[in-house]
């Protein structure tokens, strides 16, 4: 199971979900640009010392993560608040890449179009969303139930 952000523009929501995989031994992706530099000081915080433990791979562009998804073969779910089925029902396999967009606009139709999934987390209605870090670690959860055999 890996976790990839498309361009996050809040560090505090980077550091956080970078702590969840290092935690839940997830690698993760960054592609960028990002709207932080990776040495702003909140995503530090954010992350605490956990950020050397976290297996991290920064991809310079949507296409140059694409083209790297492709040949690795990995599923894409993407998770938004658009059109999308719910992410109790889907059945995930452990090389899934879940992905989540910016937290101020998503992601772009293109990479919408891309995903060979698009999963939504049910909220209340007339609620906007639930912030990224969250719903990276619900739906973490949920993936890592289904694919994680109990030890």
């Amino acid at each position: 199971m890996q976790i990839a952000l498309y361009q996050p523009d809040i560090p505090q929501n980077t550091g956080t979900i970078l702590r969840l995989c290092a935690c839940l031994d997830v690698a993760a992706h960054i592609i960028e640009p990002a709207g932080f530099a990776i040495s702003d000081r909140n995503f530090r915080r954010a992350g605490m010392d956990y950020l050397d433990q976290v297996k991290l791979t920064r991809h310079d562009s949507w296409s140059k993560f694409e083209h790297w998804r492709n040949e690795a073969g990995y599923r894409l779910i993407l998770f938004t608040t658009k059109v999308a089925s719910p992410y109790l029902d889907y059945r995930y396999a452990a090389s899934d890449i879940l992905l989540f967009g910016r937290e101020s606009a998503g992601v772009t139709d293109e990479v919408a179009a891309n995903a060979d999934a698009r999963l939504a987390i049910p909220i209340k209605s007339g609620l906007r969303s639930l912030n990224v870090a969250m719903a990276a670690a619900m739906a973490l959860g949920e993936a890592l139930r289904q694919t994680r055999s109990a030890s």
